[in-house]
């Protein structure tokens, strides 16, 4: 079975956020082995500058690198990430089974994104829109995503 982790920086604390993530983690049981870590985000002072943002991301940085298992290919949600359709999404799965990497990782950042650095090491920057959206939100989309990009592998009608 594949493992699959999603690695969160920022806890979640909504209700609807919760049962809409839970719904997506028993749906992807079927499929993957699906690993959800959550990270605390740095704190920063009111106004922080470029540096203590960078700072930052680097220390979360760090936590995330501490989080991923070797052999991992890993996937930076980000804003300059390249946008695919969900069937695109569905060949990297299949291009990814292929590899001979063993475990794939998608990471979602805080409120200031990732460092360059862990942007640098992704096998893909994946956008998910131009439009903003809060980053709890974001990990329902990639969670459906992912279980849509399984759906779409299967020849299922979830798809349309």
């Amino acid at each position: 079975m594949l493992s699959v982790y999603l690695i969160c920086v920022g806890k979640l604390k909504e209700k609807f956020y919760l049962e809409a993530c839970g719904e997506y983690l028993k749906r992807l049981g079927a499929y993957c082995k699906l690993t959800l870590v959550e990270l605390p985000e740095e704190r920063l002072p009111q106004n922080p500058s470029r540096a203590q943002i960078e700072q930052a991301l680097e220390k979360e940085s760090q936590a995330i690198r501490a989080k991923l298992p070797p052999s991992t290919s890993l996937v930076c949600l980000c804003v300059e990430g390249k946008l695919r359709s969900s069937e695109e999404l569905a060949g990297m799965f299949r291009d990814w089974e292929a590899g001979s990497s063993r475990h794939l990782a998608f990471v979602i950042g805080g409120s200031y994104g990732l460092a360059q650095s862990l942007k640098a090491e992704a096998w893909v920057r994946l956008s998910m829109s131009p439009m903003t959206f809060p980053h709890h939100l974001a990990r329902v989309m990639v969670l459906e995503q992912i279980y849509r990009a399984f759906k779409i592998n299967e020849g299922s009608s979830y798809h349309k």
